[in-house]
């Protein structure tokens, strides 16, 4: 690390602290040289995770689009957005444990709707019709079927 005020390379670190999270480390660090303090955060790179959609395109992972997905199928449903959230969180680290670089939008469709299947029933029934892309009525009443057993 380089002492941003006169560049030396050599320094010691003073004091080291988590962040509140567990995400960072920030260190106040004192320059051998030049005796000044500064301070340098450390974070755990990550390679973008990428969704592999049907047609085969590729897009970066959205923590927002999910999250904002399960929201439109949980309105004006007695469902707390913390609840929500406490889904994308799950939904996020099994993705992130389980894939490296690439995860299917398929897999993460059965990952959304098991989760709203536990969640609320109606949500998940939301979700689902738009998920599977119902053509007409007799998919969707196959489904329910499906759900009530």
């Amino acid at each position: 690390m380089r002492c941003p005020y006169c560049g030396n390379k050599n320094d010691s670190v003073i004091d080291s602290r988590s962040s509140v999270n567990g995400s960072s480390v920030r260190r106040r660090r004192k320059c051998l040289k030049c005796k000044k303090r500064f301070t340098t955060y450390e974070y755990v790179e990550r390679v973008p995770l990428m969704v592999v959609k049907k047609d085969s395109r590729r897009e970066p992972f959205e923590r927002e689009k999910l999250l904002n997905g399960i929201m439109v199928a949980c309105e004006k449903r007695p469902v707390s957005v913390k609840r929500v959230e406490k889904v994308v969180d799950d939904i996020e680290k099994y993705i992130e444990r389980k894939h490296d670089k690439e995860v299917a939008s398929r897999e993460i469709g059965e990952l959304v709707m098991k989760h709203l299947h536990a969640l609320d029933e109606i949500a998940y029934v939301r979700f689902a019709s738009v998920y599977r892309q119902f053509r007409d009525v007799g998919q969707f009443v196959r489904e329910l079927k499906q759900f009530l057993k």
